[in-house]
């Protein structure tokens, strides 16, 4: 034990002196991942208000009918319209930009609404994030002017709002704060945090095994009195400390990200900060541990098979898309963390994640979760250990 303590240390020396690696482990989830956060909001927000603020340009055609509707509209400062257009200019002008949304009435619109029936209208418009606040808006209107319609005939029929609504409904959301955001935050957290112990992790078990044969030291270390054993176990313990602690930092990175962001309504971000608990923080990182065991495992086999640095990073490579499917399955609404999904690695540290930051977490599922972990983990170290006694595998670029 106390020879892989001094192999640990060696090795903690070693990546600390590689930028890569202090870069991946520190700079990209403290500053970068804030940053971009800040940014991708900002722009977001900003862009949904430009949408909403923008003069709208509605191309129209009444056929001689709505009145009531067009008066309406002229007096929307926010809209312009566009009269002389006609049916078959529709698409022409929605591609050029020249008009963003287009009205249709129906020729016998009038005819419908004096004979109590309903009057037809034609919306033209192309799918956009834009386009969806436009059309929202001009939807908004048209149910405003639909509800005095339909007021004005039930008073010609001395008739209550009720004997058209024959149904009341009374929706109680029985579920809490901590719940709701457990349901749509929980899902992109962990997201993050699987991405970040991957990557975390990854520049580390390169520097440790291949890019020690490309400088040549792997033979110096092999001939200490330490066994390959000690050798590897001391690596692979680097590799993980990496992994864990670059997650831990993204968690501190998205906390700086959410407390610096102010289009944050204060009483959303203080609701937030408390139901981060303590116990669901150190929850949140003891799954970590395991799939970070997990990753340096893995990684570490490949780089020590790996001829150079370069050819273990090309290895590598196809792993983002192992890890991130599993993680992006997770953000699909309707996905549960259950007995089967609680088996399948990553996927089930985002389902209990989710889960965690909702309260909601069941106590079986979530040991299941952690023996699925630890046992996949106990696998890959294993393995790690065989492949690392084969003088084929270390030797393999000779």
């Amino acid at each position: 034990m106390k020879k892989t303590l001094v192999i640990f240390k060696k090795e903690i020396k070693d990546i600390l002196r590689d930028r890569r690696t202090i870069v991946m482990m520190v700079i990209i989830p403290l500053l970068i991942l804030p940053l971009l956060m800040n940014l991708v909001v900002g722009i977001s927000i900003s862009q949904a208000r430009k949408a909403e603020a923008r003069i709208l340009k509605v191309g129209l055609i009444t056929n001689g009918c709505a009145g009531e509707f067009r008066a309406r509209l002229q007096k929307q400062t926010d809209m312009t319209i566009r009269e002389d257009i006609k049916n078959d200019d529709i698409k022409n002008l929605i591609d050029k930009k020249e008009v963003d949304i287009a009205l249709v009435f129906d020729p016998d619109f009038d005819r419908q609404i004096k004979a109590q029936k309903s009057g037809g209208v034609k919306l033209y418009y192309k799918l956009s994030s834009e386009n969806e606040i436009a059309k929202r808006r001009i939807v908004k209107l048209i149910n405003e002017f639909k509800n005095e319609l339909v007021a004005l005939r039930l008073q010609g029929l001395n008739l209550d709002r009720s004997f058209v609504d024959a149904v009341e409904i009374t929706e109680f959301d029985l579920s809490s704060t901590k719940e709701k955001i457990g349901e749509y935050v929980g899902g992109f957290l962990p997201y993050i945090f699987v991405i970040f112990c991957f990557m975390g992790a990854m520049y580390p078990a390169i520097d440790l095994a291949a890019g020690e044969k490309e400088r040549a030291t792997i033979e110096t270390l092999l001939a200490s009195p330490a066994s390959r054993l000690e050798i590897v176990l001391g690596k692979f313990l680097v590799v993980t400390l990496a992994g864990v602690i670059t997650a831990a930092i993204s968690i501190l990175g998205i906390y700086l990200s959410i407390n610096r962001t102010r289009e944050i309504p204060p009483e959303i971000f203080k609701e937030l900060i408390r139901i981060v608990e303590w116990k669901s923080i150190l929850l949140l990182l003891s799954l970590l541990i395991p799939m970070c065991v997990l990753f340096a495992a893995v990684l570490l086999s490949i780089s020590i098979f790996a001829r150079s640095f370069k050819e273990a990073q090309s290895a590598m490579a196809p792993m983002n898309f192992i890890v991130i499917v599993p993680a992006a399955i997770g953000l699909v609404p309707g996905i549960k963390l259950n007995a089967i999904t609680a088996l399948i690695p990553i996927l089930n540290v985002s389902l209990a994640t989710k889960q965690i930051i909702a309260g909601s977490i069941q106590l079986g599922l979530l040991l299941e979760v952690y023996l699925s972990l630890f046992f996949l983990a106990a696998l890959s170290l294993y393995f790690c250990i065989q492949w690392f006694n084969r003088e084929s595998v270390i030797f393999r670029s000779v």
